[in-house]
């Protein structure tokens, strides 16, 4: 157990809760399981059991009851890819992230993309939105437009100059119609690369494959954004090489052009359930791809100048896990105007729930009060072209198989793979409830500390030894 110095500071009641926590009699088993789930902030609880029989026979060669468990539930961790809510399963998360777009820049045969990748053009694009009224910002070495020059962390960074003219309205509805920006994007890029190439969309798709993988990531404004891994390949995908024609810079030219004629339209609306009062309306807009394009090239190996394909997938990775939260506002759903005090939300994102909640009831299929907590946005954060490499669900399923083996390993059970296993398994399984109890989540937390630690210290130690392998 964690060392009884760091239970300072404890409020009283997960003081108790820790102290009859370690007292009982399934203390150590609890620590392992909570340990086998990483430190999970919020496991899922099960009931049920597992029966492993040989079939001819009908002998048990392995049984299990949650039944012996402490409280008779075990514990599995909830999978949430959100930093904020479970740090152990975000780094997860962030991790299969990372090999997911690793796999579809350096190539990795066992998930589905040939090492010949490498030589296919590919560039690392950011999509932003437009401005909707100034902000506090620091560009370069000049003040920003209030006359202080800002740290780094000033709390006022992205905050609207005069938050009455800033335009919380045309913010929350963009980032409402985001995911359509981007798609429209994806098809109007397609034509864009067949025009440069002097083909038609048909002959262009028959030649070649455009190939991507994107991450969204909101700006301190509020205004989300997308950083996308877009790749030329053949007309068979990653496995085939592009035609000549589909070069680094025809697709950069094409991903600008692309960019510059998504429009989407959003009509006027009007709201008056009573005659008696003023009716709420709202302007017709169109929603477009902010001014600031940036396209960069991946290079292989590093040259200095441009970005490389580790520095890629480890920038992907990390915004996989984070949501709007990063910009003061919570990561639940908000019913009403009044619980943004009673949750402490900063101005700038309370405005911006507030606009969601205003506008949900001219554009009711918006569902803009549903993700209100989100400031309007309600697409996927990752995501990616069915042929650009391997998939979340293909990484967690090697990784389930891996423990199972380990598992059938350890009870001497043969692989049910194997032609001449003649094993039967039986399981039911019941949900029973999630969480911690206070004392767990103190106990998770310090678990989940020192895995990160031991981490930090081996990936430090690996370093060290590649350095002395280079000298």
């Amino acid at each position: 157990m964690t060392d009884t110095a760091t239970m300072a500071g404890l409020d009283p009641a997960t003081l108790k809760d820790v102290l009859r926590l370690a007292g009982s009699d399934g203390f150590d088993r609890i620590q392992d399981q909570i340990r086998r789930t990483g430190g999970c902030s919020d496991p899922i609880h099960l009931q049920g059991s597992v029966v492993v029989r040989d079939k001819q026979t009908r002998q048990v060669l392995h049984s299990y009851t949650s039944d012996n468990e402490p409280g008779g539930r075990l514990r599995i961790a909830c999978g949430n890819r959100r930093a904020s809510r479970c740090p152990a399963c975000a780094w997860t998360y962030a991790g299969d992230t990372y090999h997911l777009i690793r796999a579809g820049l350096v190539g990795d045969p066992a998930k589905g993309t040939p090492d010949t990748i490498r030589d296919h053009p590919r560039v690392f694009a950011t999509l932003t939105a437009p401005s909707f009224g100034p902000v506090h910002n620091r560009p370069g070495n000049r003040p920003c437009r209030c006359g202080t020059r800002h740290p780094e962390d000033a709390p006022e960074l992205g905050t609207p100059l005069d938050p009455e003219s800033y335009d919380y309205a045309g913010a929350v509805l963009w980032n409402n119609h985001a995911s359509e920006l981007w798609r429209y994007f994806t098809i109007y890029l397609r034509r864009e690369i067949a025009r440069r190439a002097g083909l038609t969309q048909k002959a262009a798709h028959e030649q070649s494959r455009v190939s991507f993988g994107k991450v969204a990531e909101y700006q301190k404004r509020g205004a989300v954004h997308f950083h996308a891994v877009i790749r030329f390949d053949g007309p068979e995908g990653p496995d085939t090489p592009p035609p000549a024609w589909a070069t680094l810079d025809l697709l950069t030219d094409a991903i600008r052009a692309a960019a510059a004629r998504v429009a989407v339209d959003v009509p006027s609306a009007r709201y008056q359930p009573d005659p008696d009062q003023p009716a709420r309306t709202a302007p017709a807009r169109t929603l477009r791809w902010g001014a600031q394009l940036d396209v960069r090239p991946i290079k292989a190996f590093g040259d200095g100048q441009d970005i490389t394909e580790q520095a890629v997938a480890s920038y992907v990775a990390k915004y996989a896990t984070k949501a709007a939260e990063t910009t003061g506002t919570v990561d639940r759903r908000i019913g009403n105007k009044e619980a943004l005090a009673l949750l402490g939300v900063p101005d700038h994102p309370a405005r911006l729930i507030a606009a969601c909640l205003d506008l949900h009831l001219l554009y009711p299929d918006r569902k803009l009060r549903d993700w209100a907590h989100m400031l309007g946005f309600r697409g996927h954060f990752s995501t990616k072209s069915r042929r650009y490499s391997t998939t979340h669900g293909a990484l967690r399923q090697v990784r389930a198989d891996y423990r199972a083996a380990q598992q059938r390993q350890a009870l001497g059970l043969p692989d049910p793979d194997d032609q001449e296993a003649t094993t039967l398994t039986l399981a039911h399984w019941t949900y029973a409830g999630h969480g911690h109890t206070p004392g767990e989540s103190w106990l998770a937390a310090n678990i989940r500390r020192d895995i990160q630690q031991g981490r930090e210290l081996a990936r430090e130690a690996l370093a060290d030894s590649r350095s002395e392998g280079d000298d």
